[in-house]
């Protein structure tokens, strides 16, 4: 059974290093979106990689409708993986959807995660009273029905609005990870993605975080950092970068390699 989700989800295990880094992509994207991050790290690190499973590098017969229709199932895929490994203790990185699947396992699993770092995260995109995701109830379902009625269409037009800076191969490699991804599937994640609210289990992350946002980030408005730092358990700290777009590690990789060795190798005590 865990070899089987290992070899689906093409876990790989790279770096000479002692500590185990995780590396989580977020969604439209697949394990290749940290490939100008890695350099920065394989000395110092133990870096587990793997494929969402409702990435485009993932065979589609994986992907269970039933199963994957909350977040919670792809935390105990990522838990399961590192139990896999063997992994006692990890430094988690997680980019949007990803950071708030690494949360859900950090609050199961909270022995395995030393420390988390949320790269665009939300842990809900729609607005509410008292809270700015950035999108409206409406907003969102106009966006489904684009992707319902051309896949190809939606994804040249979001793919330059969520790497937001003028970087074209930035946005040529978002496009190809959307385009390998199948069309339903894309749609019933992103349907997913937008109906989750964590809102309420963020006080039981113990793990100390470290809250990495853009200056304008069309996905995350700069509150909803805010609104981590304030709400999460443990001891956070957020820092923004001076850069546009949802996606840094694509479009700005060597600044946020800066920021990420940072964040992964401070020591707790400095977190506030």
């Amino acid at each position: 059974m865990v070899e089987t989700l290992l070899n689906a989800l093409n876990v790989r295990v790279i770096g000479t290093g002692q500590t185990y880094l995780v590396l989580s992509h977020g969604f439209g994207t697949d394990q290749s979106a940290w490939n100008r991050i890695l350099p920065y790290f394989l000395s110092q690190y133990k870096v587990i990689l793997y494929d969402l499973v409702c990435a485009g590098s993932v065979n589609p017969d994986y992907f269970d409708f039933l199963r994957y229709t909350c977040l919670d199932a792809y935390a105990d895929d990522l838990v399961n993986i590192l139990d896999g490994l063997g992994v006692e203790s990890c430094c988690f990185v997680g980019h949007s959807v990803s950071a708030m699947i690494g949360i859900l396992a950090a609050v199961r699993r909270p022995e395995l995660f030393e420390k988390l770092v949320l790269i665009g995260a939300s842990p809900r995109f729609l607005n509410d009273e008292g809270y700015h995701g950035g999108f409206e109830e409406g907003d969102i379902e106009k966006v489904f029905v684009a992707m319902k009625e051309n896949y190809e269409a939606w994804v040249c037009g979001f793919a330059p609005l969520a790497i937001g800076a003028d970087v074209p191969v930035a946005v040529q490699e978002f496009s190809r990870t959307l385009f390998n991804m199948r069309p339903d599937i894309s749609l019933f994640v992103s349907q997913t993605v937008f109906s989750s609210d964590l809102r309420d289990i963020l006080g039981l992350v113990k793990a100390p975080c470290w809250i990495i946002q853009t200056a304008k980030d069309a996905s995350v408005p700069t509150s909803v950092a805010a609104y981590l730092r304030d709400n999460l358990g443990g001891r956070n700290q957020v820092v923004m970068l001076n850069v546009e777009g949802h996606m840094p590690h694509l479009s700005a990789p060597v600044l946020l390699a800066q920021h990420l060795n940072r964040a992964i190798s401070s020591p707790i005590d400095v977190l506030h």
